[in-house]
């Protein structure tokens, strides 16, 4: 059985969690009620599971070829199905009206993404990353440029990348050397080689629009010297027609772990025509609108892949007998049980199952706040959602994507011997998930992002919202017999997450390496409280119905697994966190 969209899961949180039908009033969520967002899932469905999944192997196989003349061929398949997807207009869901998009709510677009990261995540960052250069440009570009370059890339008829890592400089974008030249004509001269460009080029698109940071010739020194360009493969000229080709060119191919289906390139500009977004050396401000966006992306890629991971664990479980149960055999008549039987069978993928869909509603909840934050006339209301979105970016990014990689190897786990072969996909799965890790800024780098940056902007004030919002929600519902385990696990959580915090408060700035070394685990008590809060709220959307349909009892079962299995990790990751930089520091670099 191939992939299967979780479209009931989808609807559980749009209708019974999120309630998105008391936002109608707002713009977008008006076009967007239930039977429309049904219909979107259900034909979103089809798309993906009718193909995308069938590629996702093939991809995996063939990978992405780079020919004499530096064009590349992408797999087999990729290039109908991309026509496909562009012709039906998926690309189109939550992009602006203005310049083709159907403007629905984001979160519901992020269902979408979800079904395409499952079913294809080397297929699915194509238009993933276009989506993140639109994002860009209509943030910081022009009216001209707007005009010009974001109805093709909103309908996905030509492609968008970002170009940032050289290959000298990955994170620290400070040491980037790629340069501009300014001309008289106002454009400048683009000169430098990326690294790492997903999508940087293919032929199933006319054309490519690159957005490269580059530093302008007497710009300053490190990050506050660096610009955005607009470099197109072929220019574009004011009327929208294609003009001649760029001196931009892939001149090499990565050769990966995963994601061997999407073409991941070594660019060079020989002095390419480019066209500067917004100020000069302001450039990082708008790339990071593309680069949190792709962030978010991310953290939907890790919970997506594990979803996935998790269909064929299942499948397989069903389908493979070894042994009997330790109670006594549950099929007398077979030769053996299925392992289904097994505790620790069910333990790998009730922990795949808990996270996965925690995860999910987790990430959903936050989209939701990044379409208030745009949409909605209440200042208090964008004031909270800008909070949230900056301080749960890195949390979703990484925790997500540790425990999508961790799914994916417990689902490899469930295949046994079997997984470690190719004639199963598990082993794409783990694969495929460990660039998640990576990619859009390391876990660890999400990790000292949110201490070092997010906790303490606006005097804590995000974090002192969402505190206020769990101490809320706990009170409201201490008293309610059905909800008791939940709300318990949440109020530890919350008060394990404050002592960390309080901890770095006191600790990290005092000593720097003792924010550093207790980041990654304080980034995991906080995804833990997170994931807790959503249990909750799932839980009482599903004893609001409780017995109506088998669903409802089964999402309560699932939860109080997370509640009881899951949630007590939480007191290791706080006793890690109090360690501090002492034991990770200790060795001298000639002890290692």
């Amino acid at each position: 059985m191939g992939y299967q969209a979780p479209i009931r899961d989808m609807k559980f949180l749009f209708d019974d969690v999120l309630k998105l039908d008391r936002f109608s009033n707002l713009e977008g969520f008006a076009d967007a009620p239930k039977d429309v967002r049904d219909q979107i899932l259900e034909e979103g469905a089809k798309f993906c599971e009718n193909v995308l999944a069938p590629l996702n192997s093939v991809g995996d196989k063939q990978g992405c070829k780079l020919n004499p003349d530096n064009t590349v061929t992408v797999p087999d398949g990729f290039t109908e199905a991309y026509h496909a997807l562009v012709e039906a207009g998926w690309p189109l869901l939550s992009a602006d009206p203005n310049y083709g998009g159907q403007g629905l709510p984001h979160v519901v677009n992020m269902a979408y993404s979800e079904m395409t990261s499952s079913a294809n995540m080397a297929f699915g960052m194509y238009p993933g990353l276009t989506h993140g250069c639109y994002s860009a440009i209509h943030e910081g570009g022009t009216d001209e440029q707007k005009d010009l370059y974001l109805p093709k890339l909103a309908s996905g008829e030509w492609a968008g990348t970002m170009n940032l890592t050289e290959p000298h400089c990955g994170t620290d974008l400070g040491l980037l050397r790629t340069k501009a030249v300014p001309q008289a004509d106002g454009t400048y001269k683009i000169s430098g080689q990326k690294i790492w460009i997903s999508g940087g080029e293919h032929s199933m698109t006319d054309n490519h629009i690159h957005l490269v940071l580059a530093r302008i010739e007497g710009a300053p020194a490190g990050v506050k010297g660096i610009s955005l360009f607009i470099v197109p493969k072929f220019i574009v000229h004011k009327d929208g027609s294609l003009g001649e080709r760029n001196t931009v060119t892939c001149v090499g191919l990565e050769e990966k772990m995963g994601i061997h289906g999407n073409a991941t390139c070594v660019m060079q500009y020989e002095e390419a025509t480019g066209y500067l977004i917004g100020e000069p050396n302001k450039g990082l401000s708008i790339m990071f609108v593309m680069m949190n966006e792709a962030r978010l992306g991310v953290g939907l890629q890790g919970m997506a892949v594990g979803e996935s991971a998790y269909q064929a664990a299942l499948s397989f479980a069903k389908d493979r007998r070894q042994g009997r149960s330790l109670t006594g055999p549950k099929e007398p008549d077979q030769p053996a049980d299925n392992i289904l039987v097994h505790p620790d069978v069910r333990r790998m993928l009730m922990d795949i199952k808990a996270h996965t869909e925690g995860g999910r509603a987790f990430l959903y909840w936050t989209a939701l706040y990044g379409d208030l934050l745009h949409k909605s006339p209440d200042e208090a209301v964008r004031q909270k959602a800008g909070d949230y979105m900056s301080l749960l970016t890195p949390v979703l990014k990484a925790y997500l994507t540790d425990k999508g990689h961790k799914n994916a190897s417990d689902a490899l786990q469930v295949h046994g011997g079997s997984g470690f072969t190719e004639h199963y996909q598990a082993s794409q799965f783990l694969r495929d998930s460990k660039i998640a890790m990576i990619y859009e800024g390391t876990n660890g780098v999400q990790a000292l992002d949110l201490v070092g940056r997010k906790l303490a902007a606006n005097g804590g004030r995000a974090i002192q919202t969402f505190f206020a919002e769990i101490d809320a929600f706990v009170a409201e519902h201490e008293g309610d017999a059905d909800l008791a385990p939940f709300i318990a696990g949440l109020a530890s959580a919350r008060a394990q997450l404050q002592d960390a915090t309080m901890w770095l408060m006191a600790n990290g700035m005092s000593n720097f390496d003792n924010a550093g070394a207790s980041s990654h685990d304080y980034l995991h008590v906080f995804g833990l409280t997170g994931l807790a809060y959503m249990w909750a709220l799932m839980a009482k959307a599903a004893y609001a119905k409780a017995g109506t349909e088998p669903f409802y009892d089964t999402k309560i079962k699932t939860g109080r697994y997370f509640v009881d299995r899951i949630l007590p990790e939480i007191a290791g990751h706080l006793a890690k966190v109090k360690t501090g930089a002492a034991p990770v520091m200790a060795l001298s670099a000639e002890e290692f």
